[in-house]
């Protein structure tokens, strides 16, 4: 397909932002990234508005197409610039296997991951309740040893091949593995997985920079 200029709007350190930085790497695609949301602003503003009405981040602009949502974003990459690319496999089990993930990211674990991170690394430090904070980490244990299970028998989330499932989940588990003060158990499998994910070049310099 004809070479476009791809721009991605939003703050490094957004999560669904960092997705899209690691899948646009993963790829090897050239972009220009545009500070949009919480202290630079923009995404309140009618222009940002006009291509992204949820006024979040990120937005992807690819010459006259605009996306948005984080998920759609990296399976986009993939079938219009890696169409080949085991990242996003092509036959439909797989595939679907990989969406499986992208969904649950979404629906199940994000709810869960918000309330404790926001709470240990957005609020001051006097404003904690830790005996909340501790249920929130408990509720969020749960879902993180689903994932626990699915990599105990398989290199990646679903299989041999590293996925943007394993960017999606892998962003969500920096910020688990990354909070502080919260008891959290011992899920080796886990922890075996995210080390691999910590040592590809695009997770440390996207993912791994301090939370903020």
């Amino acid at each position: 397909m004809p070479e476009s200029k791809l721009k991605i709007w939003g703050r490094a350190n957004s999560v669904n932002v960092q997705k899209a930085l690691w899948c646009l790497a993963e790829l090897d695609l050239a972009y220009e990234r545009i500070d949009a949301g919480m202290a630079f602003g923009k995404n309140d503003q009618p222009e940002y508005l006009a291509m992204n009405p949820n006024g979040r981040v990120p937005t992807l602009v690819d010459g006259d197409f605009v996306l948005w949502e984080s998920n759609s974003i990296m399976r986009y990459l993939a079938l219009a610039y890696a169409p080949a690319s085991p990242i996003y496999p092509a036959e439909p089990q797989r595939r679907a296997g990989v969406d499986r993930w992208l969904d649950w990211t979404l629906s199940t674990l994000q709810p869960v991951d918000r309330p404790v991170f926001w709470a240990l690394v957005r609020t001051p430090v006097e404003q904690r309740d830790m005996v909340k904070i501790q249920k929130d980490a408990d509720a969020e244990a749960v879902q993180w040893r689903i994932v626990d299970a699915q990599v105990s028998s398989r290199r990646f989330i679903e299989g041999d091949d590293f996925t943007i499932a394993d960017i999606a989940l892998g962003a969500y588990a920096r910020r688990w593995f990354g909070v502080e003060g919260v008891t959290k158990p011992h899920l080796a499998h886990l922890e075996r997985w995210f080390a691999e994910l910590a040592r590809r070049p695009a997770f440390q310099k996207f993912v791994a920079p301090p939370m903020s």
